[in-house]
C-alpha cells in the first residue's frame, strides 16, 4: 500500500514539473485593451444577472457586441485569455485594474444617482409647497363653487297655509 502510494505521489510530482505554457500569440491583445476587455465582460454578466428576460426577447448577443466593439475575434480573445492566465501574477494585476476601473465607474454612477436623487427631493419638497399656498386654496373654494353652481336648481319654497286645528 505504501509502496503505490509512494508511486503515486512521484507520477504526480513528474506529471506536475512539465507544465507548457501557451506561446505568445502573434495577435496578443495588449494588456491595457484586456483590462477595457474584461470590465465590459463584467458589466455584461451583470446585466445578464439584472434583466436576462429583457435580453432575451431583444435576441441581444452580447458576447459578439464585446468582439464588435474591440475589433476581435474570439479566438483571439481565446488565445489571450490563455496567455495572460498562465502567468497567474501577471492575470491578477490584471485583474486588480478591472476592479479599479469598476469601482471608478460604480463611484461615478452613485455620484449621479445621488444628484438626481436630490433634485427629486427638491422638486418633491417645491411641488408640495405650492401644493399648499393661498392661491391653490382660492382655487379649491372656486371650484367646490362652481360644483354647486352647476348643481340642479332647488324648488324654492312656497308659503302654504296649515290649519292650526289640524297640527294639534
Amino acid at each position: 500500500m505504501r509502496n503505490i502510494l509512494a508511486l503515486l505521489i512521484v507520477v504526480i510530482i513528474v506529471g506536475c514539473q512539465d507544465v507548457k505554457r501557451p506561446e505568445e500569440p502573434k495577435d496578443l491583445i495588449p494588456q491595457d485593451q484586456m483590462v477595457d476587455i474584461l470590465t465590459e465582460t463584467y458589466l455584461i454578466n451583470a446585466a445578464r444577472s439584472y434583466d436576462i428576460k429583457e435580453i432575451r426577447k431583444k435576441r441581444l448577443k452580447l458576447d459578439s457586441f464585446i468582439f464588435k466593439k474591440f475589433k476581435i475575434d474570439s479566438s483571439q480573445f481565446a488565445r489571450s485569455n490563455d496567455y495572460y492566465t498562465s502567468n497567474l501574477n501577471l492575470y491578477n494585476s490584471l485583474f486588480e485594474r478591472v476592479e479599479q476601473k469598476l469601482n471608478g465607474i460604480k463611484a461615478r454612477t452613485d455620484s449621479v444617482y445621488k444628484i438626481i436623487e436630490k433634485e427629486r427631493a427638491e422638486k418633491r419638497r417645491q411641488d408640495s409647497i405650492r401644493g399648499f399656498n393661498l392661491d391653490s386654496i382660492d382655487a379649491l373654494e372656486a371650484d367646490t363653487l362652481s360644483v354647486f353652481n352647476k348643481a340642479p336648481q332647488l324648488i324654492e319654497p312656497q308659503e302654504i297655509e296649515v290649519d292650526q286645528d289640524s297640527l294639534e
